[in-house]
């Protein structure tokens, strides 16, 4: 079985997660630059079921998305304010987990079989996307949640 752990940056919360990832996506919204602090986020997507918090207790943030209208939960660390997962009102039975926080946060897979790219139109200029990786202007899907065909990019795309 595969387990990996992570946690926040005070270590009084910690994580298990216990299958991979059903995929990854990269996010470059402003809700995700203003929560990293950085030009965007990694996020890769669980089954709530294949994770659990193992030490420490988490608070929640609610957020109302400006895409869809529905609820996000950020969840962070009560004592040093590392946010460390989201869930969401769209998708109740997923989880985003905030890649950073992994203890090691390069164990998984980020491929173009399983990885995506969202929100290009918020990327900020020299962003730089590989090539084969599917990639949405906005985001991968409808407000209602409906996909949303992806564009494939066929060599590597630099934002200006």
């Amino acid at each position: 079985m595969t387990v990996h752990e992570g946690g926040c940056l005070c270590g009084r919360l910690r994580y298990r997660v216990t299958t991979d990832p059903l995929w990854v996506t990269a996010c470059f919204c402003r809700f995700c630059q203003r929560a990293t602090g950085a030009l965007g986020m990694v996020e890769p997507i669980f089954d709530t079921a294949a994770f659990e918090i193992v030490a420490g207790r988490d608070k929640t943030y609610t957020h109302v998305s400006t895409g869809s209208g529905k609820e996000v939960y950020v969840h962070f660390c009560d004592a040093c304010g590392t946010k460390t997962h989201l869930t969401f009102e769209r998708w109740p039975d997923r989880l985003g987990l905030y890649a950073g926080t992994f203890d090691d946060p390069a164990w998984f897979a980020f491929t173009p079989e399983n990885s995506k790219y969202i929100f290009l139109d918020s990327a900020v200029r020299g962003t730089l996307l590989p090539p084969g990786f599917k990639v949405y202007r906005q985001h991968a899907a409808t407000a209602e949640g409906v996909p949303l065909d992806p564009e494939v990019l066929d060599e590597a795309l630099h934002l200006r």
